[in-house]
């Protein structure tokens, strides 16, 4: 959903009617409650998790239609079912889309995940064993980019990368140090908490003078990326993973994009080797997805949760917040509670009991501990702009200095307040 008046009235005049949920809702009166207030708990508070958005309700639609009904192991023309002849032209117009709005040869849209799309990118390039560098998990890196609990950890031989002690900006002298000192076969660029573009000219430089493959792993930015308000990692990278929610603002699930010479590599590596039947409704959900972040719309709103992230961070910082590497260029904004006399944890609780969600993550400096890390994708698709960023920043540092806990005076406070903010801006008007 676009953030203009006139767009957000459009998309409420097509919201799918909720015949089928009053249908679900007296067979299962459970599930259907259960539905009804997760509804209820997205529309009266805050949703400023990074990596969650609001979906169309066109791409609600094709998430729930009988193309969910459909079994297609492999690839438009070589399905090893049946029946396929229309989801094959779903995947196909998927690919399409895909390729075209990111400027790629070639785009797999089968992966369940964007953790599916890394783990079938490194199949396609690795072999157990192989020395990969990625950012470590202390500075922002991913499950996938080496956790021992994970496949990466398990599986390959992984080397952390981190950041300036004193900027929090990526050390590329410490990345080009350590590739030619361990020459990993791959190297990964991307995080979860990163704020600042990456600067994949670099990366490719450094790769190609170690020999190494370039694997993007772009989920949070690639709706930026799609809105012309991130650079792209396509010319630079051999593979790019990447998630279709997030501000792409599409179905969960993920994407591969890489050029002509791996595509049959990647394709094997998705299907048969990592995953079996596609999701069919998914695919055409996002389908649905590329088609709309192909629209002007979508531009002035990548652009736009930008601006509103830069906002945010500038009025967390007059609260007293530290803002990690000064600010952000994307939709992140990373920050440090400490100085408002609290841990990343507490301040959580206490956001969360004022109805304002959101994640905490690493520090990465000191003791390792946890900051707060927030998106402003949700609430842009909402229509909240620049103003109500300051507001947010307000609400977010009256609820931590003063929360006492959900029963607290204050937190009802802010908790009424937040309500009444959010209530200016359903997320499915009507």
């Amino acid at each position: 959903m676009p953030v203009t008046a006139a767009a957000t009235a459009a998309s409420a005049a097509h919201a799918p009617a909720p015949a089928d949920f009053e249908a679900l809702r007296r067979q299962d009166p459970q599930i259907g409650e259960v539905i009804v207030g997760e509804t209820a708990r997205q529309a009266e508070g805050l949703q400023l998790i990074a990596a969650e958005n609001f979906t169309s309700p066109a791409v609600l639609a094709a998430l729930g239609s009988p193309l969910a009904n459909k079994y297609a192991e492999g690839y438009p023309g070589a399905r090893h079912h049946g029946g396929c002849e229309l989801v094959d032209a779903a995947e196909r117009i998927a690919v399409e889309r895909a390729a075209g709005l990111f400027g790629a040869e070639h785009a797999n849209v089968q992966p369940h995940s964007g953790s599916s799309a890394v783990l079938a990118a490194y199949a396609a390039l690795l072999r157990p064993g192989d020395t990969v560098l990625a950012m470590g998990l202390a500075y922002g890196g991913h499950l996938t980019h080496g956790s021992p609990s994970n496949f990466s950890g398990r599986w390959f031989d992984f080397v952390g990368y981190g950041v300036d002690a004193e900027t929090g900006l990526i050390d590329y002298e410490e990345v080009n140090a350590l590739a030619h000192r361990d020459r990993p076969k791959a190297i990964v660029c991307g995080s979860i908490s990163y704020p600042r573009h990456p600067d994949y000219a670099a990366f490719r430089e450094i790769a190609d003078e170690v020999g190494a493959c370039l694997i993007a792993d772009a989920a949070h930015p690639m709706g930026l990326v799609a809105g012309g308000a991130a650079p792209s990692p396509v010319p630079y990278a051999d593979v790019v993973c990447a998630t279709t929610h997030k501000v792409l603002r599409g179905p969960r699930g993920g994407m591969i994009l890489c050029g002509a010479d791996l595509a049959e590599r990647i394709d094997r590596a998705v299907f048969p080797f990592t995953q079996g039947g596609a999701q069919m409704h998914t695919i055409a959900a996002k389908a649905v997805a590329f088609g709309e972040a192909a629209t002007p719309a979508f531009t002035e709103y990548a652009h736009q949760v930008v601006a509103n992230a830069r906002v945010l961070a500038d009025a967390l910082a007059a609260e007293g917040l530290e803002v990690l590497t000064g600010g952000t260029d994307t939709h992140l904004v990373v920050v440090d509670p400490a100085p408002l006399g609290v841990d990343g944890r507490t301040a959580r609780g206490r956001l969360a009991a004022a109805g304002l969600v959101l994640d905490t993550c690493a520090l990465p400096y000191g003791d390792g501990g946890r900051g707060i890390r927030l998106g402003t994708a949700a609430v842009t698709t909402q229509g909240m702009r620049e103003t109500e960023m300051a507001r947010v920043a307000a609400l977010f540092a009256a609820a931590v200095r003063e929360g006492n806990g959900e029963g607290g005076e204050s937190i009802r406070r802010v908790r009424t307040e937040v309500r009444e903010l959010a209530g200016r801006f359903p997320p499915y008007p009507g």
